[in-house]
């Protein structure tokens, strides 16, 4: 299993930004993985946000997040980041990092091996 330990979410206003990082849990890696953010709203099943490769080259991003937020990996830090720019209220919801078992032009899929999460609140 690849288990990840994300950070950084907060409660913020509409408009405001947040980076939020993942990185892997004791004993894990993500060395080598495509890696995913995905969300959760109300106990809603997951939905993919953004996905990047490993080498970084290839990048998913959900249509209503386009231009807004911008996923990137620095592997030396053994992290992926997700900048989240002008924050709306649908943007809320618990953020999950996973590897992805398929990434293409229009989805991004989980590996569905979660840690605990970090809520994202955009409220005013």
């Amino acid at each position: 299993q690849v288990r990840a330990v994300e950070s950084g979410g907060d409660q913020v206003q509409p408009g405001g930004s947040l980076r939020l990082s993942c990185t892997p849990a004791s004993g894990s890696t993500l060395e080598g993985y495509a890696i995913g953010w995905f969300r959760q709203t109300s106990g809603d099943e997951r939905e993919g946000i953004s996905c990047i490769s490993w080498i970084g080259g290839s990048k998913y991003y959900k249509p209503s997040v386009g231009g807004r937020f911008t996923i990137s990996r620095d592997n030396a830090r053994h992290t992926v980041y997700l900048q989240m720019d002008n924050l709306k209220p649908e943007d809320t919801g618990m953020y999950f990092c996973a590897r992805t078992s398929t990434m293409g032009r229009d989805s991004c899929r989980p590996v569905p091996e979660w840690g605990q999460g970090t809520q994202v609140t955009v409220a005013s």
